[in-house]
């Protein structure tokens, strides 16, 4: 039986207008992926903090979020979810949503280092040649609207002017000056209060347990014990000046889960988006504990325990961390560790799964090295031991962080991004 032509365009016509715009067709451009890897890029090119870093992995994210939400709100989505920053209610009724996703970053991208325009105007030429269909332009105009809304609300958001707190001075006190402090009031993205978060303060120097934390990274972190694997652990995680930094990891990580659970844009935008949300959140609460302890590193603390008062500490003068230097900031908490909590537990929050199966090469993997883990929380965890074998920290400032990222990740999932109605994350998580 021959369907008559007319009959064939109609019903390709209907079928093409039931098609959702957050649907991935074959051949489409990938702007979650290709968007968070010119944002690690533009972090190791700009050699930026890893404050800097994970502000701006969340302002991406953010701006791809809002463009790509704004108009499945519009295009019939099941429910409508709630806006990160910008509402919804501004989307077109008809437009593309992979061209706004590419067009939001791009925006976000351009306004904040203008000295990399050209390669940023280059990808988005390239994902909108991909492209076809009357939404292009309507969907382009709205990211680059969304974009630029996100850019203006974090304007003012603590992130500048540079501020240096001074060095400290006598036993338990970090010794150097260190800048970056204004971040201890950076804007967040996700959660009410960062002050909730702040720590209650390092081991007192002359309890047990400082002595036991004291022991144990004086041992296991002693540059003059070769340990290959205890070295090995810390670089893979060390993730200095040059590199991504370590919210970079867990942008990479949430990168690789997308793509193994195959997420359509829509999902895979809101993963990215609470992932470097939950990030950057744990920046003001890591900078505002270490500028009110400003706790000495163990270099120091080994090097002149007979100031501590502990009896059960003994002085090296001649100790090194294996990391090979003190570390630049106050000890109390590791911020490897915050960063890891928050990652790991936003990624197995959406997923409503931990044991999530990944494998990952970090910036500063040694010999460019896979690292495989069976857990997202595994992962967190050996990031946050390599500060304490690398001898930058002691176990209960590892410990505090990893467990106030997850309370920072925790909060982020049950608040931001939600359905209106219905069930809001894979499973049969909580949220």
């Amino acid at each position: 039986m021959r369907i008559p032509y007319a009959t064939m365009a109609v019903s390709l016509a209907g079928l093409l207008a039931s098609t959702p715009a957050w649907a991935n067709p074959p051949d489409s451009p990938d702007p979650v992926r290709v968007w968070n890897e010119l944002a690690l890029q533009t972090v190791r090119l700009e050699s930026a903090s890893d404050a800097q870093a994970a502000r701006l992995y969340a302002m991406v994210n953010v701006a791809m979020y809002d463009a790509v939400n704004g108009i499945a709100s519009r295009h019939g989505a099941p429910s409508r979810r709630a806006q990160a920053l910008v509402p919804a209610d501004g989307a077109p009724a008809s437009g593309d949503a992979f061209a706004a996703a590419s067009a939001a970053a791009h925006a976000v991208l351009v306004g904040e280092f203008p000295g990399h325009t050209g390669l940023y105007d280059d990808q988005l030429e390239a994902d909108l040649a991909a492209l076809s269909g009357g939404r292009v332009t309507a969907g382009r105009d709205w990211g680059a609207e969304v974009g630029a809304a996100v850019r203006e609300a974090r304007a003012a958001d603590g992130s500048t002017p540079t501020e240096t707190q001074p060095a400290g001075a006598g036993p338990g006190q970090f010794r150097a000056a260190w800048s970056g402090v204004q971040f201890r009031n950076l804007l967040p993205f996700g959660i009410a209060d960062p002050s909730v978060y702040v720590g209650s303060g390092p081991a007192p120097l002359a309890s047990l347990d400082y002595a036991a934390a004291f022991a144990e990274v004086k041992l296991v972190g002693n540059a003059a014990i070769p340990d290959d694997d205890k070295l090995a652990t810390f670089q893979y995680w060390s993730l200095g000046a040059g590199t991504d930094q370590p919210p970079g990891a867990w942008v990479q990580i949430a990168l690789v889960a997308s793509a193994q659970h195959q997420l359509e844009l829509n999902e895979k935008a809101r993963l990215l988006a609470l992932v470097s949300m939950a990030l950057s959140d744990t920046v003001a609460p890591t900078y505002m504990t270490k500028f009110t302890y400003r706790h000495w590193r163990p270099a120091t603390a080994i090097r002149e325990a007979d100031t501590d008062g502990n009896p059960l500490t003994d002085p090296n003068p001649a100790w090194s961390p294996r990391a090979g230097g003190i570390g630049s900031t106050p000890e109390y908490w590791s911020g490897h560790s915050t960063f890891s909590g928050a990652g790991a537990a936003a990624l197995a929050g959406f997923f409503c799964e931990d044991a999530v199966s990944f494998s990952l090469v970090t910036d500063s993997a040694p010999g460019g090295a896979a690292r495989s883990y069976p857990s997202f929380s595994a992962a967190a965890a050996e990031a946050g031991r390599s500060r304490v074998v690398g001898g930058i920290h002691f176990t209960f400032s590892n410990e505090e962080a990893l467990a106030v990222g997850r309370a920072i990740a925790a909060e982020i999932l049950a608040h931001r991004l939600l359905r209106e109605r219905g069930p809001t994350h894979f499973g049969s998580c909580p949220f």
